[in-house]
């Protein structure tokens, strides 16, 4: 099949961060008394907006999290963004391939707006987005695995859902494709295939992706 718009993720998708994020997350949590490990983390929160976070903190301890959690996190991400963050490899030469091929592709991400450029301009994916391709979970108040943002790109883009192929690598990100009715790949690079089981289908690099899409004979 196909597609009148392809949907990326952008965290473990096209840029490599769930490793720097989650390392970091996890530090921080137990540093301020909530032990985590970094495997901890890859399973609570890979894929989640910064309000699981909150959630989750609060539904197993009780407790809230410090004032200003967020932007000291942010701070520390973005900083060691600057020093080790990288494009996913073949994530470029796939955008150029939906490019030449005419199909529009856009990114709904749960990270924040400003998460989201800091790591695209980091790792030179901004210049193929742009300000109208980019949507976060901040412009619909609920994050995956809720449909909403999914659901609010299309929409924005003129596309039906039906219509839409996603690009995810993460269990909330499937599930979130999957109840907002469009076509989800799994992207398997650091979650086991069984976790993305309802994706359409699953693959291991970028390049098998096209054939996916449906791009082998454009």
């Amino acid at each position: 099949m196909q597609y009148d718009l392809v949907i990326f993720d952008n965290d473990g998708v096209l840029v490599d961060s769930e490793p720097i994020s989650n390392r970091i997350l996890a530090e921080y949590l137990t540093e301020v008394g909530h032990p985590t490990s970094y495997e901890d983390s890859i399973r609570d929160y890979m894929g989640a907006a910064v309000h699981r976070i909150h959630d989750t903190v609060r539904e197993r301890s009780g407790e809230q999290l410090p004032a200003g959690f967020d932007d000291t996190f942010h701070a520390r991400v973005f900083a060691a963004f600057e020093r080790e963050l990288t494009p996913v490899p073949g994530a470029a030469a796939v955008l150029d391939r939906l490019a030449a091929a005419g199909v529009p592709y856009c990114l709904a991400s749960s990270g924040s707006h400003e998460r989201i450029r800091v790591a695209l301009r980091k790792t030179g994916l901004y210049d193929r987005f742009g300000e109208d391709r980019i949507f976060s979970a901040q412009d619909v108040g609920r994050g995956k695995p809720a449909p909403d943002l999914f659901l609010h790109a299309a929409e924005s883009l003129g596309v039906a859902p039906a219509r839409c192929a996603v690009v995810e690598d993460s269990l909330l990100g499937v599930q979130a494709g999957t109840a907002a009715g469009m076509t989800v790949f799994g992207f398997t690079a650091m979650t086991p295939a069984a976790k993305l089981a309802d994706a359409e289908a699953v693959f291991a690099t970028m390049a098998e992706l096209p054939e996916l899409l449906g791009l082998q004979d454009r």
